[in-house]
């Protein structure tokens, strides 16, 4: 049971969450649309080069001879870092690494020049440069920090946790709106139909919405959180070596591989620095190393390897926020899934535009008519509204567990069939939703 005047609260709280949010929101939604297919776009604009396959009696090479070959190219450069990328199953693309290199280990981002070379052979892909201050660069920027660096970031972040609280008090204000209709009722006359509208689509999508809210507020702390880390964590991992001076010469970064492979069975290397860069130290490789399910792959677990020795020096779990962090990211773009979850991620988004929207013109209504009729205030004791019968909420608890049930699967499976099975969980809250708003539109 729920007090009138604590539901005048609830009201409220959704209300003025909604449209203190409404703008900034609708922005991430729309620069976020073309976000869910980044990839596919940039290999529209700029097509890969075709990849022939490596001879039969092609060896793989070993990685201090590639970097040795990217700093041959550019004389007096250092090698910053080799980043891996391995082909998902089925894919053509070849098995690459990314060799930067830069004037010192400290350059910045726009300072490095990257070699691509092919794992099973040691060819040099021709690849154009990474196009940066392009259409899509700039859509990126303006979807996490509006242009503005870490204080647009983190007002972007206040923006999702007023759309968890605004979700969230939606929900609660439903179950005594719909004590008397039925789910999925769609009304006559042109304010109730918006607002049954508004209803059927934000309790239908409440669950991803707040999926994508928390993810979206937890990625703008990218920076401070790596930035913790770099300073809190990673002097923890090296404390025998503060104070001592960097080695004059450093070992095999095949070995320190090696090293690191040998101390997480099972895992894969994602990406290496070189020693005296941002996520190593003057006195280590630092090798991070990730797993092999969609979900767990975004998870790095960091290890330090003597540079000079290669010897391991400390492997450790990340720290619970890194984890969240690496955890929001694929589930506030969708891209662990596959192509259809992205398709089904932008019809989520378009949805999710219509709910901003639709609650921006039901406000705007509602004030016309307060203006035009000042509502009669009732005296006495405050009313008691039920919170609607448990068949008021037999359906939208049916779609927020499908929407659940398909991001958890999707995030934890290979297997091609439980992908599907994924996929189908998601889809089944988009069918119901469609099918209701085409049948209240119909009449």
């Amino acid at each position: 049971m729920v007090s009138q005047a604590r539901l005048r609260l609830w009201s409220a709280v959704h209300r003025w969450t909604s449209l203190i949010a409404t703008a900034l929101l609708l922005l991430t939604c729309v620069t976020g649309l073309p976000l869910i297919f980044h990839d596919e776009i940039e290999d529209w604009l700029e097509p890969p080069p075709a990849r022939q396959q490596p001879a039969a009696n092609a060896v793989a090479p070993m990685l201090d001879a590639l970097v040795a070959r990217a700093l041959a190219a550019h004389p007096g450069s250092v090698a910053v870092s080799l980043g891996f990328s391995r082909p998902a199953p089925g894919s053509t693309e070849p098995p690459t690494v990314v060799i930067a290199t830069g004037p010192d280990a400290q350059a910045p981002f726009a300072q490095l020049r990257r070699h691509t070379f092919d794992l099973r052979d040691g060819t040099l892909l021709q690849l154009p440069p990474p196009r940066t201050g392009g259409f899509m660069d700039t859509v990126l920027e303006l979807h996490k920090n509006l242009l503005a660096g870490l204080p647009g970031a983190l007002l972007l972040g206040a923006m999702g946790l007023l759309l968890v609280a605004s979700v969230v008090s939606g929900v609660v204000v439903y179950g005594p709106f719909m004590r008397k209709l039925r789910f999925g009722t769609v009304r006559a006359g042109r304010r109730a139909r918006w607002l049954d509208l508004h209803n059927l689509v934000g309790i239908g999508i409440a669950a991803w919405l707040l999926v994508v809210g928390t993810t979206g507020a937890i990625n703008t702390l990218h920076d401070p959180i790596a930035a913790h880390w770099r300073a809190e964590v990673m002097p923890q991992m090296t404390g025998p070596y503060r104070g001592l001076p960097p080695p004059g010469r450093i070992g095999s970064i095949d070995a320190a591989v090696a090293t690191a492979r040998a101390a997480a069975p099972g895992m894969e290397v994602q990406s290496v620095f070189l020693p005296g860069t941002s996520f190593a130290t003057p006195h280590h490789f630092g090798v991070y190393l990730r797993g092999a399910t969609p979900l767990s792959m975004r998870i790095l677990k960091p290890a330090l390897v003597d540079a000079a020795t290669g010897a391991l020096s400390d492997i450790r779990e990340m720290p619970w926020y890194v984890k969240a962090l690496f955890v929001s990211q694929p589930l506030h773009f969708g891209d662990y899934g596959g192509l259809p979850m992205k398709w089904m991620w932008l019809v989520l988004d378009l949805l999710a535009i219509a709910v901003l929207v639709s609650g921006l013109y039901l406000w705007v209504v509602r004030r016309r008519r307060v203006a035009e009729a000042p509502a009669a205030r009732s005296r006495g004791e405050p009313e008691v509204i039920t919170e609607g019968s448990p068949s008021t909420w037999r359906m939208p608890k049916l779609l927020a567990l499908c929407i659940c049930a398909g991001l958890g699967v999707a995030c934890v499976t290979t297997d091609a069939a439980l992908k599907w099975a994924a996929d189908l969980a998601l889809a089944i809250p988009l069918a119901v939703v469609f099918w209701f708003v085409l049948r209240g539109l119909r009449r």
